[in-house]
């Protein structure tokens, strides 16, 4: 597939229809954000290396996404919760997200995200950022110490699908005014069912399936594509 970068043609609009997104849901780990949060827990655990070469088979199509998460998962059991207190304070976020964030609202959108990483990291970041909507998965802990267990339904490639679908119908906003940003496999089907699929600083295959990309690691370079502008303009 021949690949549309965004930093090569500045001037030409990615919206099938006139105007701003009324709807941009990005992935976090990597996209929103700089980190890989399960390998930032990883860490407290001992097993960041083993771990990371995990995310990188997944994130690359290469193993099931919910199978892999659950094996990352179970190399944490006994690190105690305080943990994602550290984690959170390490979290960096990816320049020109708070801008792209910024330029939606200011436009009339909404901003979502959703994330195979964990509810417990997730929320704090949306509710600083001022994020509008999130899905996450959720870790169990029992007396303070995770188990190393996933509680509940997994965010899969589908449900992030379904979440876009969701809150785009529960705003009114039709898929043609939605865009989706994602860097690993399990954001393609999101990328390709929104009205504008940006891969950003994607895995190979990813680059592969997915025609608009944004290859420098700045998602402010999203923002006039988009149809929008930056709060400073």
């Amino acid at each position: 597939m021949s690949a549309t970068r965004l930093l090569d043609e500045p001037g030409v609009p990615l919206l099938s229809r006139s105007g701003a997104p009324g709807l941009v849901v990005t992935d976090v780990d990597s996209t929103l954000i700089t980190q890989e949060v399960i390998e930032e827990l990883a860490d407290a655990a001992g097993t960041r290396e083993r771990v990371a070469k995990i995310t990188a088979r997944a994130m690359n199509g290469e193993l099931d996404f919910a199978q892999s998460l659950r094996k990352r998962v179970a190399t944490l059991a006994g690190v105690p919760t305080t943990v994602f207190t550290q984690v959170l304070a390490q979290i960096t976020p990816t320049p020109g997200a708070r801008e792209l964030i910024d330029a939606v609202h200011g436009a009339g959108g909404k901003f979502g995200v959703v994330s195979g990483g964990f509810e417990e990291v997730v929320a704090p970041l949306a509710a600083s950022l001022g994020i509008d909507f999130y899905a996450a998965n959720r870790l169990e802990a029992i007396d303070g110490v995770l188990t190393g267990r996933v509680l509940g339904r997994i965010v899969t490639a589908q449900v992030k699908v379904e979440c876009l679908r969701q809150w785009a119908s529960s705003l009114g906003v039709p898929r043609e005014r939605t865009v989706a940003i994602g860097d690993g496999a399990n954001d393609i089907p999101m990328m390709n069912e929104a009205g504008v699929g940006i891969a950003f600083c994607a895995k190979p295959a990813v680059r592969e399936q997915v025609g608009v990309q944004l290859n420098v690691p700045d998602l402010s370079l999203t923002i006039a594509p988009l149809g929008m502008s930056t709060a400073s303009q």
